[in-house]
């Protein structure tokens, strides 16, 4: 039996919670309690969970149960393909997290963070001063540029050139709810109406890809030597396919996120002066307020898995065929693992302490591939920032949450006015 949940029609709960998904699960969670069911149109039901516990129980599927890869197929299969980490179950996901771990561990993408200071420092020198801009626009430019220079390895200026104009507009017609969510039955009829967003959509994915495929072919010709992740990919012994979908992977899951979360951070930041003020040459506590902002405002807000055998969670037996997923973002504010949740605590990550229910990178065995990078960068770029500009909110109010393509962002984007920092205060 599913447990309770709004009685809308499936397309009046999708629209409701796509334009208003924080505001739409704190109701749900007020109504139903720690277990609910959502419809979304075109889907099988999804069971949101919002306790440690109970996000716990459906991890724990990943050694039997659920699937974490079909769970996201219908959604992200267009943009990512079909041989992607975030796609593939079973063996095949095996075969390629193992490909793709060595070159994302810690001590590996640790190599990467003079270049990315150098990225943060080249981008920031060109942000206009003494008026207001949307950072996350501007964080989005740098955490492009690193994964085009450290993950695809792309020197050649023609094809980045390329490279600049087009994926941010392959980023934002694949994440665009019209094309996220369009049912798999309507994608065939949809790619050939060329004004519909999911026609636009493909057309930008066919120019990406053939600078990806030229690369590739380009690479392996010439051997694969380099530092960057497209060279270790070329040595797993992967095929063009596989390995463009990888690209592309790093490329969803390592940009826009990472921008999202740093547009946050500073959101946060820039309320939170005494927080501030111990920023940002305190490593241990730059990497605790990293850590702190992904709590308290986690970009991505679920990581569903597909059930393949019934599960029971708590009171309720939920069938096969449904999706099963924690609430990010109210697991997160759960008070039996992190005390006090509306607080911003950064000390609740000092001295390596680290609860099992912080997932912002997801959990169980799928936990995201690419989040010691994503964190590197983060704190990297917040210092590199904070060296080189004071920042003031226009708006001292907080920015409320908003869906944006496939994350939660800042309402505003994170507005801020930039100064440059006077020289006595970088000495």
């Amino acid at each position: 039996m599913l447990p309770p949940g709004p009685r809308l029609p499936a397309a009046a709960q999708t629209a409701w919670i796509m334009l208003d998904p924080a505001g739409a699960f704190d109701r749900l969670h007020r109504e139903y309690g720690p277990i609910f069911t959502v419809r979304y149109f075109g889907f099988p039901p999804e069971v949101y969970v919002t306790t440690a516990e109970l996000a716990e129980q459906v991890y724990r599927t990943d050694q039997g149960g659920g699937l974490a890869g079909a769970a996201r197929r219908d959604f992200l299969e267009p943009m990512v393909g079909a041989h992607s980490v975030l796609t593939l179950d079973g063996d095949g996901w095996s075969r390629h997290r193992k490909a793709l771990t060595p070159p994302l561990r810690a001590r590996q993408v640790a190599g990467y963070h003079d270049e990315i200071a150098a990225i943060a420092a080249e981008k920031i020198a060109t942000w206009p001063l003494g008026v207001p801009i949307a950072l996350r626009d501007r964080m989005q430019e740098i955490t492009l540029e690193v994964i085009i220079r450290l993950v695809f390895g792309i020197r050649d200026a023609e094809r980045l050139g390329r490279l600049h104009a087009l994926l941010p507009r392959l980023i934002r017609l694949g994440g665009a709810t019209s094309v996220v969510m369009l049912p798999a039955r309507l994608r065939e009829r949809a790619k050939g109406v060329p004004f519909l967003p999911y026609a636009r959509f493909l057309k930008a994915r066919a120019g990406v890809d053939a600078i990806l495929y030229e690369e590739i072919a380009r690479r392996r010709s010439a051997g694969a030597d380099g530092t960057d992740v497209l060279s270790r990919l070329l040595e797993s012994g992967f095929d063009d396919q596989e390995i463009r979908d990888e690209l592309i992977t790093l490329l969803i899951a390592g940009h826009e996120t990472t921008a999202t979360s740093l547009a946050w951070a500073f959101e946060r930041l820039l309320r939170l002066p005494h927080v501030l003020e111990r920023l940002p040459d305190d490593e241990p506590y730059l990497d605790a307020v990293v850590k702190e902002v992904m709590r308290v405002r986690p970009a991505v807000y679920e990581a569903p898995r597909l059930l393949d055998a019934p599960l029971r969670l708590g009171e309720y037996e939920i069938p096969a065929g449904s999706y099963a997923g924690p609430f990010i973002p109210l697991v997160h504010r759960d008070p039996a693992a992190f005390p006090s949740p509306e607080e911003f605590r950064p000390e609740r990550f000092l001295d390596g302490q680290q609860s099992r229910a912080w997932m912002p990178f997801g959990g169980g065995r799928r936990f995201c591939v690419g989040a010691q990078l994503a964190l590197l960068e983060m704190r990297v770029i917040i210092r590199e920032v904070l060296h080189r500009l004071d920042l003031t909110a226009p708006d001292p109010a907080p920015e409320t949450r908003r869906l944006t393509n496939v994350t939660l962002s800042p309402a505003r984007l994170t507005r801020v006015i930039a100064r440059a920092r006077s020289l006595d205060r970088t000495t």
